[in-house]
């Protein structure tokens, strides 16, 4: 669900501001820490839809689907890294 990022150059604030990221803060596992990015993912391209919506770009319709496509995708992510299922359901 990871777009590839370019390059960044350490100074590229307009970068860092478009894309941000935050620490993961949680108990570590790699499934954690790959199900934390791609729902941080989620979280910045809602916002994206959202403020296309709001400007008129979109339509609500089309912000709905949009918004809807993602969440199945990041439920997706979520059953195949298992995140959330008891140790006996693995």
């Amino acid at each position: 669900m990871n777009p590839p990022y370019p390059s960044e150059k350490p100074k590229d604030s307009r970068y860092r501001y478009l894309y941000p990221r935050s620490r993961y803060r949680g108990d570590f596992t790699p499934a954690n820490l790959a199900f934390n990015a791609n729902l941080q993912e989620f979280a910045h391209q809602v916002n994206f839809i959202c403020a296309l919506e709001t400007s008129g770009k979109i339509s609500s319709l089309q912000a709905y689907n949009d918004i809807k496509g993602l969440w199945k995708q990041l439920k997706k992510s979520k059953k195949n890294l298992r995140i959330g299922q008891k140790e006996s359901e693995e």
